[in-house]
């Protein structure tokens, strides 16, 4: 799998305060609706579990764990989405740690642990923005106990791939929120390359869910649950 070298930040950084206005307290139509459902179901967080969001963006899953007994630790690549989820969730800051790491830092998302393990990891909507997804699969794979889970939620690679070339991975540039002030950057990998990478961490596959718009016959999204044997 072939490195991308565009990180990205500059555009997380110039959108982030229109996005926390349009996902507001509550998240938006297709997190809600669409993404949530299935990543609930296949995390199944219970009262007092140590969980790690990744990419967390202005906090709202990371309160939905707080509000079902998690302990949470939600990290962003962005310094303005965390100043502003904690200034958003800040009702919620006794439960919910909020920091600022790069998701393909693998150190530095091995220091989030700080000593103790967690029981699930979740990423939603946000693999697909990241430039390696090796090193993080790598460090979740490591701060998980024995049997834990990460679930993850992404744009379904196999019917949202530019340039006509699904096996090709590469970086395109799209609007994710119509209106938003910069185009972010999307990184395209097969299914394969992504499993792999999950594989080659230690990871076996555990769930596998497609879901797509209401009244459609192929997904949009795909829900990915691994486990730590």
């Amino acid at each position: 799998m072939t490195r991308f070298e565009d990180n990205g930040l500059f555009a997380w950084e110039a959108n982030a305060s229109f996005w926390d206005d349009y996902m507001g307290d509550e998240s938006n139509y297709f997190h809600r609706d669409l993404v949530r459902p299935g990543t609930e179901q296949f995390l199944d967080v219970h009262p007092g579990e140590r969980v790690l969001d990744i990419a967390c963006g202005n906090g709202n899953f990371s309160a939905r764990l707080a509000e079902q007994g998690a302990r949470v630790v939600a990290f962003d690549y962005s310094p303005a989405m965390i100043a502003l989820a904690k200034k958003r969730r800040v009702g919620y800051l006794d439960r919910v740690a909020f920091y600022v790491c790069d998701a393909a830092d693998r150190r530095a998302v091995l220091a989030l642990g700080q000593g103790e393990p967690f029981d699930k990891a979740v990423s939603n909507m946000a693999i697909m923005d990241m430039n390696d997804i090796e090193p993080l699969f790598q460090a979740v794979f490591t701060l998980l106990r024995e049997n834990g889970v990460f679930v993850f939620a992404a744009h379904h690679p196999c019917f949202t791939y530019p340039n006509g070339d699904y096996f090709t991975s590469c970086i395109d540039r799209g609007e994710a929120i119509e209106g938003q002030p910069v185009l972010q950057n999307y990184y395209h990998r097969s299914i394969q390359d992504v499993l792999n990478a999950a594989f080659e961490a230690g990871f076996v596959l555990d769930g596998f869910h497609e879901v797509p718009f209401p009244g459609r016959s192929t997904p949009i999204i795909m829900i990915v649950r691994l486990r730590k044997r």
